[in-house]
């Protein structure tokens, strides 16, 4: 009999372990005997994950925080790829982490390993230039957008647009069925103002986010009276960085900090107030009005500032083609200006054109994306897509 099937995945952060989980997950439904090693996050390492290294130890933020980790995140980066070779592993997946997961991609493809990278980088925004790197490194490409895959059918690279996992685990009717249950488990009782604050998962977002989100909320307070604010943490690493700034900006706010309950934060919620990233998806998904809000240290946010030629940050305004949610970028991003905005999407009259769109890309983006995702895998690494007889 065959050898069991091998598959190596690297994903540097939260979000790149949450999209991990799903595809492992109907791997094994097809191949239940199938060994998972690389590194990832808790969601992983419950699919099966043999972790090598802690994924608090890889997530950076921007340009400048990777140069002062350099020799931590070299020595990771070797390591992780002896440890594929070592593996005789089937293929390699990277999951988005691009700059990290990219090297890693060129290393083991040298070496006859296939490669696949879950989730594009924004080459449609910004660093065009990758796609030639991409094309020397990646047999195949999973993208979770749709627009996504126009531009790699113009270089001949193998792409195949999956949809994105929140989308399939988030029912349509989420938002409206899951809010009472979630303000149950919260003590929130049912009339009370509610809105979720999410600065970041990563320790830097925090620091540059976290300070205007506090005091936007303060603002917040003065306009609208009694308001429950709730600040989901990631980790407890996080939740510490996060009372810590609650001493010095929370004073008077009715706050909770969460462990780890960031989707339970936006059902509770009757509006959001959100980093860059997935967070907007999710919140959009959940049906939640948002004002989208990010920071990154001056050195960093002069380099991106020059590079991106996007029209959009958010990623609900990408997927939309148009403005369709608040976004303060950098300077833009000041309590007051948070508070304002706020206080605008919490309107009833400015919600119901918003929830049809946020809908419409919902649909868009539900396709089963972990069993899409896992059929492309089984294609590169030349298996069958059921579970063969010995296997079962």
């Amino acid at each position: 009999m065959d050898k069991p099937l091998t598959i190596a995945l690297v994903a540097g952060e939260l979000s790149g372990d949450n999209l991990g989980a799903p595809l492992m997950r109907a791997l094994r439904q097809r191949h239940p005997q199938v060994r998972f090693v690389g590194i990832g996050g808790p969601a992983m390492i419950q699919q099966g994950l043999e972790c090598w290294t802690d994924i608090d130890d890889l997530s950076v933020n921007g340009f400048v925080e990777p140069l002062k980790r350099l020799p931590s995140l070299l020595k990771i980066l070797f390591s992780t790829r002896d440890n594929i070779v070592a593996c005789d592993v089937d293929c390699f997946i990277g999951i988005d982490f691009n700059f990290f997961n990219g090297l890693l991609e060129g290393m083991v493809k040298r070496r006859g390993i296939k490669t696949a990278h879950y989730v594009s980088p924004s080459i449609w925004a910004w660093r065009k230039g990758r796609i030639r790197s991409i094309k020397k490194n990646i047999d195949l490409m999973l993208t979770l957008y749709p627009f996504e895959n126009a531009i790699y059918a113009e270089n001949d690279i193998n792409a195949v647009f999956v949809g994105h996992p929140r989308a399939d685990e988030i029912a349509l009717d989420a938002g409206d069925t899951g809010r009472t249950d979630a303000r149950q488990q919260l003590s929130i009782e049912a009339g009370a103002l509610v809105i979720a604050l999410l600065p970041g998962s990563r320790g830097s977002e925090i620091s540059y986010s976290g300070p205007d989100f506090l005091n936007a909320a303060q603002l917040i307070q003065q306009h609208l009276g009694p308001v429950r604010f709730l600040m989901p943490a990631a980790n407890p690493r996080r939740a510490t960085q996060m009372t810590a700034l609650l001493d010095v900006h929370g004073r008077g706010l009715d706050i909770q900090i969460l462990q780890g309950q960031a989707e339970i934060a936006m059902l509770a919620a009757d509006a959001v107030i959100v980093n860059s990233g997935t967070a907007t998806l999710e919140a959009m998904l959940l049906r939640r009005p948002m004002v989208m809000s990010y920071r990154l240290g001056a050195l960093t946010y002069g380099l991106v500032s020059r590079l991106v030629t996007t029209s959009f940050f958010a990623l609900p305004n990408i997927l939309a083609g148009r403005s369709v949610i608040k976004e303060l970028i950098q300077h833009d991003a000041t309590p007051e200006a948070l508070c304002a905005a706020l206080l605008q999407v919490i309107q009833p009259d400015q919600q119901a054109a918003l929830f049809v769109e946020y809908e419409r890309i919902h649909r868009l983006l539900r396709r089963n994306a972990g069993d899409q995702a896992a059929m492309a895998i089984l294609g590169l690494c030349g298996r069958d897509l059921e579970p063969r007889d010995g296997q079962r």
